[in-house]
């Protein structure tokens, strides 16, 4: 089998200009926003690079669970997924702005904050340089990990050793699994659930580790299903089930993602603690039920449906067009969750800044993004399966 192009498939091409230019239109007027309202910059920063910055580890998440379990589907996308980690270092420069934003954002980081009993008892931990240094470490982890696991995987087209690189593949998924529960589970602390510093849940957590492979998930779908009738997609999905098992696992994504938010809501609900129910209360007033009712509706009750066809999950434009759906869903989700707090619970405010702020970061992302893609061959043709699939096909 003669080795897959580099080049970046010509429909990605036509997109990387405008995303680039959107990108740092979007940049450029939220910068300019800053001048007129720092404390604003700051919030829809943070909310715009929470969404970006959940796509990308949702992409290290699932190459680890491929590289797991194995599967068809894990042949379409694993390049993709690939390419998502290794954005990982931009995502890592472009949370520096941050650092100089804290108490616009965070109310510990706050002067008053030491008047708050609450806070000063979690001061060892919620402080401004132990923050930072978390901060780093998580990126640490992260990056390390996706350039090991990118690089055994790039090992296996140069003709290593198939058995043992894939040995080392595994192992370095089952570690790399458990370090990012741990990883997920302290940043999704540090950087949403502490914006209210008297709120707490035992389950944020795991809500975020499946928003971000479930982000990630609709992404990769969405552009395979935009390139699926190109080579050399077309032929592995006419050969495999490939799609299919993607249409499932993005079911069965959105089922977990239901459970675990049901569970957090019933947990603290029933509970009916005072110093918990009120952050529910908020999200259920003032305009942001309406976001909490679009999220049942379109991020649970249509996609189910529409996913239990299996006609939906074999069509590339059906499958295509649920997952850029749940794709938007997604940023409605993260909006919902932390949107309260960094607008101080008032109602939805529509600010522009948070339009160009998700702009600029989305479309800085989607060009690297790209750029990494365009790098190796779309398919990963080291793999032995592959070669199997795709010579019949080259006949």
């Amino acid at each position: 089998m003669s080795t897959p192009s580099r080049a970046l498939p010509p429909r990605l091409e036509r997109l990387r200009r405008p995303a680039l230019l959107a990108g740092g239109a979007g940049l450029l007027v939220t910068i300019a926003g800053a001048a007129f309202d720092p404390g604003q910059f700051f919030r829809s920063y943070l909310l715009a690079y929470l969404f970006v910055v959940n796509v990308a580890i949702g992409c290290l998440s699932i190459t680890m669970i491929h590289h797991l379990t194995g599967g068809y589907w894990g042949l379409a996308i694993r390049r993709l997924l690939e390419a998502g980690t290794r954005t990982l270092p931009w995502a890592a420069v472009a949370f520096v702005p941050l650092a100089f934003g804290l108490p616009h954002v965070f109310p510990w980081a706050r002067p008053e904050a030491a008047q708050d009993h609450l806070i000063q008892e979690k001061q060892l931990y919620l402080n401004v340089p132990f923050f930072l240094v978390r901060a780093g470490f998580y990126f640490l982890v992260w990056t390390l990990l996706a350039r090991a696991l990118n690089r055994a995987s790039q090992a296996l087209d140069t003709g290593a050793d198939y058995r043992r690189t894939s040995r080392r593949l595994r192992g370095l998924s089952g570690a790399g699994l458990v370090l990012m529960g741990l990883t997920i589970t302290f940043s999704s602390v540090d950087w949403a659930m502490s914006l209210d510093p008297h709120w707490m849940s035992t389950m944020w957590g795991i809500l975020f580790m499946v928003g971000q492979v479930l982000s990630a998930m609709a992404l990769v779908v969405v552009i395979v299903a935009f390139l699926g009738g190109d080579t050399p997609l077309a032929p592995l999905l006419r050969a495999t089930p490939a799609l299919h098992d993607l249409g499932k696992l993005l079911f069965a994504f959105v089922m977990l993602w239901a459970y675990v938010s049901y569970s957090q809501f019933l947990i603290i609900w029933s509970g009916n603690l005072p110093e918990e129910v009120p952050w529910y209360i908020h999200r259920l007033h003032g305009g942001w039920q309406v976001l909490a009712l679009m999220l049942v509706v379109f991020h649970f009750a249509l996609p189910i449906l529409l996913l239990l066809s299996r006609h939906t999950k074999r069509s590339p434009r059906l499958l295509g067009t649920v997952a850029a759906g749940l794709l938007f869903m997604r940023l409605v989700d993260v909006y919902w969750l932390v949107g309260p707090e960094l607008h101080d619970g008032r109602g939805i405010p529509g600010y522009l800044l948070d339009v160009a702020a998700l702009v600029g970061l989305g479309g800085l992302w989607f060009f690297a993004f790209t750029r990494e893609l365009a790098d190796r061959p779309l398919l990963p043709v080291g793999e032995p399966d592959l070669r199997e699939i795709l010579e019949p096909a080259r006949g």
